[in-house]
C-alpha cells in the first residue's frame, strides 16, 4: 500500500465506515462496475492510496484489456486496486476499496489493510458479491448476509447454506477482521444465472442499498433503477415471446415462492421488531412529516442528524 494522500492526520477521517467492491469471479451481473461507474460518477471521490498491481495480479489469470486500432496497439487497461475517500450525498464520508480482486498475496494484503483500519479505526467494513443462481429475475434480488455484526445479518438472507466454496480476499478479509475483533459484514447477492454474463441492474441496487443501510450512508441508485426499467421491459418482451423460457422461469419462480414463505426477512431500514408499513400508511407518515417542515429545500442542505462516528460538528 502506498498512500497517496496528504492529510492523513485529519480527525474527521478516524471512525468512518468501509466498503469493499472488488471485481473477481464473484461478479454475477457485472455488479462491480455498474456500482462503480455509479458511485464515480455521482459522488466526490478522493483517491488515497493505492497497490502494486504487479505484485498481486496474475495476468494470465485475468488479462488485462488493450484496444488495437487496425496497424497498433494503443489503451492498455493496467489493473488497479486503490482506496478511496468518498463523500455521500448526505456529506458523509466513508472508504472505498475498489477495483480487481488479487490474486497473489492475499495473507500480506490483508494484514496491510487490517493496519490500515485500525490505524484509522474504521467502525464496520461491509463488502459485496454477486453470485448466479437459479431464481426468477420476476422477484425481489435475494441475498445471503455473513459476518459477525447480528443487527446487520439476521433475518436478511433469503439463503443461507452450509457449504464448502473457492475462497475470495472478502471473505479471507472477513475471517481475519472477526479474528482481530473488528466488526465486518458481507451480502451476496442473487442473480439470475441466464443474466449472469449480461449487465443486471437491479444487483447493483440491491448492493448498494444493503452497504448503504449497514454504514447509514446515501448512496446514489437514480441511473441503475432507470436502466433496471429497461431491462425489465425487454425481458418481459423476451418471456412473451419465447414459451421454453416462460416456462424456465414459472418453475423458478414457484421455487423461490415455496422458499420464501419459510423465511421471514427484515429491512435494514427498519429498526428490530417494527413492521413495513403499507403503502398508505407510508404516504401518510410522509405527509405528515413534510408538514412539520417550512421548506424541505433548507433542511435537506441544514438537516441537523447525527454524524457518523468519527465525524465532528461543522
Amino acid at each position: 500500500m502506498t498512500l497517496v494522500a496528504s492529510e492523513v492526520d485529519d480527525a474527521r477521517l478516524q471512525g468512518l465506515g468501509m466498503y469493499v467492491a472488488l471485481r473477481g469471479m464473484s461478479d454475477a451481473g457485472h455488479a462491480h462496475s455498474q456500482v462503480a461507474n455509479e458511485l464515480f460518477g455521482r459522488l466526490d471521490s478522493e483517491l488515497f492510496a493505492t497497490f502494486d498491481a504487479d505484485e498481486l495480479v496474475a495476468y494470465t489469470s485475468q488479462r488485462p484489456r488493450v484496444t488495437f486500432l487496425g496497424d497498433h496497439f494503443a489503451g492498455y487497461q493496467a489493473p488497479r486496486l486503490e482506496m478511496y475517500l468518498m463523500t455521500d450525498e448526505l456529506e458523509r464520508k466513508f472508504w472505498l476499496l475498489t477495483g480487481v480482486e488479487p490474486d497473489l498475496k492475499w495473507e500480506r494484503l490483508v494484514a496491510e489493510l487490517l493496519g490500515f483500519i485500525e490505524a484509522f479505526n474504521i467502525c464496520l467494513v461491509v463488502s459485496t458479491a454477486s453470485l448466479p443462481m437459479p431464481v426468477p429475475h420476476t422477484r425481489p434480488v435475494g441475498v445471503t448476509a455473513h459476518g459477525n455484526r447480528k443487527d446487520l445479518i439476521e433475518n436478511i438472507s433469503t439463503w443461507s447454506p452450509t457449504v464448502e466454496s473457492p475462497a475470495g480476499l472478502t471473505s479471507l478479509m472477513e475471517i481475519r477482521l472477526n479474528d482481530a475483533g473488528r466488526d465486518v459484514v458481507g451480502y451476496s447477492l442473487h442473480t439470475p444465472h441466464y443474466l449472469a454474463e449480461s449487465e443486471y441492474p437491479a444487483v447493483a441496487v440491491a448492493a448498494l442499498e444493503h452497504v448503504g443501510a449497514a454504514l447509514k450512508l446515501a448512496l446514489p441508485t437514480d441511473n441503475l433503477r432507470e436502466a433496471g426499467r429497461l431491462v425489465d421491459t425487454q425481458l418481459a418482451e423476451q418471456l412473451e415471446s419465447s414459451t421454453d423460457v416462460r416456462q424456465m422461469v414459472d418453475g423458478f419462480e414457484q421455487r423461490f415462492d415455496a422458499h420464501a414463505h419459510e423465511h421471514e426477512r427484515r429491512s435494514l431500514l427498519l429498526d428490530e421488531g417494527e413492521d413495513m408499513p403499507d403503502a398508505e400508511e407510508l404516504g401518510t407518515r410522509v405527509e405528515d412529516f413534510l408538514a412539520t417542515i417550512e421548506d424541505t429545500q433548507d433542511w435537506l442542505k441544514n438537516s441537523e442528524n447525527d454524524p457518523f462516528p468519527g465525524e465532528t460538528e461543522q
